[in-house]
């Protein structure tokens, strides 16, 4: 794609596509997204979306300046999916926890998307909606400004790298994902406590939890340190390593 993408005010497209349908910037996310979990990030192509909506291709560049600013809407589109879904309660830690999870079970609804914009920083509506959501979520709280953005920090790149992650092993072939899986029992519920003691007195542990993500487990380990760290301060006094 070029740069020449047309003002928002100026975008509707007047007449319908050849499958009758109106161009949006929302239905142009929405065909990706789809061609993203079906080929990969070869479907970011305006060809290849101009032919999945009927549309001729440089019809797309009124939306969008070129393939990595429609990637950036993506991005934007899957927090917006969270957000939208996720109901605040006032307690910051549920709703902290909640909100993480609801994060990860988007990235495995669309595990291909999710693996190629979970690093990516888009400045998009829903993205600074979720940034000041968080962060509104940890000063109403108590925790100090830089506190807040440290824990912000470390709570949002769990969830978008355990995100991506676990989409990656999705995204796998499913003979290849239970093979992955087996080598748990196959292999290490095997070994001897003679030269591995450690992993023989745990195999049974292993076997049973290294199929699923740990993401739950790391995002309550987060949540009770970061509760750890603002218990001090409530009482009035400062936590350990400030």
């Amino acid at each position: 794609m070029s740069e020449r993408v047309v003002p928002a005010a100026a975008r509707q497209r007047r007449r319908p596509t050849k499958q009758g349908v109106v161009l949006s910037e929302e239905l142009i996310v929405e065909t990706a997204m789809r061609l993203i979990e079906e080929h990969g990030a070869d479907a970011l192509s305006v060809r290849r979306l101009g032919r999945a909506l009927g549309a001729d291709p440089s019809s797309l560049y009124r939306y969008f300046r070129h393939a990595d600013d429609l990637m950036l809407a993506v991005a934007d589109e899957l927090i917006g999916r969270t957000l939208r879904a996720w109901r605040p309660t006032g307690d910051w830690r549920a709703d902290l926890r909640d909100l993480g999870l609801r994060m990860h079970a988007g990235a495995l609804a669309h595990p291909r998307a999710a693996v190629l914009s979970a690093h990516r920083v888009t400045g998009r509506t829903y993205e600074i909606q979720a940034v000041e959501t968080i962060l509104g979520i940890l000063r109403g709280a108590g925790f100090p400004d830089a506190e807040a953005v440290r824990v912000y920090h470390a709570f949002v790149d769990q969830a978008l790298a355990y995100g991506a992650l676990d989409s990656a092993n999705t995204a796998l072939p499913r003979a290849a994902r239970d093979a992955e899986a087996d080598v748990w029992r196959a292999t290490y519920a095997r070994l001897p406590a003679t030269s591995h003691p450690h992993i023989a007195a745990t195999a049974r542990h292993l076997v049973a939890s290294m199929r699923g993500s740990s993401y739950p487990a790391a995002l309550d380990l987060l949540l009770t340190a970061a509760e750890a760290r603002l218990a001090p301060r409530r009482a009035g006094t400062r936590p350990v390593g400030d």
